[in-house]
């Protein structure tokens, strides 16, 4: 009886602490949607494209309420950031990009790509004029710009005007000049949403506010190879394989050659890592070291395989930048060369002898026996007589000797009193002597 009269108690027990669960359920805050943050920085490269997918995968798996652009670039390769656009157009996930301090050339591609642009204040974007310039390049570049403006609702025509100086946008850009805008311009152009001081205030933009952020990174090989192809080290590196090819060249150890080839191995395949270059100008690169080694190992001294090699290595290297970079590609090549030949004057003070000269000139020392010309200026003014015909060369009999002598050209018969009228170095030039000038000689 105790037990059937303990069993309503029971139950109502249960049913105020599943109702209090679910007051207490209800009273609990939502969880905050989350944002994968992905930093644009630096030149827009394979990377860049590799760290947004990434992104954009991290957010389908955790179901994300966005993917912000955080964006500071002045641009960078076009086959990429096309890549990286579609990528982001075709995302399920809202995309905010955020401009801080500014999305020039292709990261303004970027950032068209997103549903929301916010700006931070003082923060520009445009300058999206293809390098080199050509009609053809202009009109696809153009093209892409508004279309991906279009698709996310922006104003294809300041898009279009970022490439184009042909497009009138009176209010906004003066006529034959590319659009760039600054975040005021940007919302009233409507390319921009609103303008914001922190990324969190371009999420609430985006009414994500409070969003909790997971910020996407490089893995350390796209660190490295970005940390590569900057200008300063990019410099670093051509200038020590440029350096350890001419150390090489002093030494013949092959540790400098080593060195120097390691170098320019990892300049060339960052940038191909990072998207620059391909391996046309790896096989470029790898056949101007081959005819820089043949010449300095194999046939040292012809000088074609030397000549060719280097040409077709500085080939490699300027078209390893891209050609958008062609410029920076010129600048950092020069200083390499002028910070290379610096340090080699540098070595060569310390260790004079060139290995790979010696291999073209004649080894064999001086021996005991070796005597060079004698000083025949002695004989100058001396008479003699000729001993052989001078044709204009000969033999004449000076003070007892015997003596190779020439004439100014004249024929001169064997017995003709002879003398020394100059002396250069081995040459004894002669003349003939009437015999009233002859000295007399004493009786025997």
């Amino acid at each position: 009886m105790k037990v059937a009269r303990s069993v309503p108690r029971i139950a109502l027990v249960a049913l105020v602490l599943v109702g209090g669960l679910g007051l207490l359920r209800d009273a609990a805050p939502a969880v905050a949607a989350s944002a994968v943050v992905v930093p644009v920085r630096g030149t827009v490269d394979a990377a860049t494209v590799g760290l947004i997918q990434h992104a954009l995968r991290i957010a389908a798996r955790t179901h994300a309420g966005a993917v912000v652009l955080d964006i500071d670039s002045s641009g960078g390769l076009m086959a990429p950031a096309e890549a990286a656009r579609n990528a982001l157009l075709r995302a399920p996930e809202p995309v905010v990009a955020y401009v801080d301090p500014h999305a020039y050339s292709v990261a303004a591609l970027l950032a068209l790509a997103a549903n929301t642009i916010v700006m931070a204040p003082g923060a520009s974007i445009g300058d999206a004029e293809p390098v080199p310039v050509s009609a053809a390049a202009v009109a696809a570049t153009r093209a892409e710009f508004a279309a991906t403006a279009r698709a996310r609702g922006h104003d294809p025509q300041a898009a279009a005007a970022m490439v184009d100086r042909t497009v009138a946008l009176p209010q906004f850009k003066p006529d034959g000049s590319v659009l760039t805008l600054d975040a005021n311009a940007a919302v009233a152009a409507k390319v921009a949403a609103a303008s914001a001081d922190s990324l969190g205030g371009a999420l609430a933009v985006a009414h994500l506010a409070g969003a909790t952020r997971r910020t996407v990174t490089y893995s350390w090989g796209e660190r490295l190879a970005r940390i590569a192809t900057s200008p300063l080290a990019s410099v670093v590196l051509l200038a020590l394989g440029l350096l350890g090819l001419l150390i090489e060249m002093q030494t013949l150890h092959g540790i400098a050659g080593a060195i120097g080839i390691a170098a320019l191995a990892l300049f060339f395949g960052s940038h191909i890592v990072a998207g620059f270059s391909n391996g046309l100008v790896a096989l470029l690169a790898v056949l101007g070291l081959i005819g820089i080694l043949w010449e300095l190992h194999v046939v040292p001294g012809h000088g074609i395989p030397g000549i060719v090699g280097g040409l077709v290595l500085i080939a490699a290297v300027l078209l390893a930048f891209g050609t958008p970079f062609f410029f920076v590609a010129v600048e950092s090549l020069a200083t390499a060369i002028v910070l290379t030949a610096i340090v080699f004057s540098l070595v060569v003070r310390a260790h004079p002898e060139n290995a790979w000269m010696q291999r073209l000139a004649l080894g064999a020392a001086q021996g005991a026996d070796y005597v060079t010309s004698r000083d025949f200026h002695a004989l100058l003014g001396r008479v003699g007589v000729a001993a052989s015909f001078l044709r204009p060369a000969g033999i004449a009999t000076i003070d007892g000797e015997r003596v190779d002598v020439l004439t100014e050209g004249e024929f001169i018969a064997q017995g003709t009193p002879v003398r020394v009228t100059r002396v250069e170095g081995a040459r004894v030039f002669v003349e003939t002597v009437a015999p009233q000038a002859l000295p007399l000689q004493p009786p025997s």
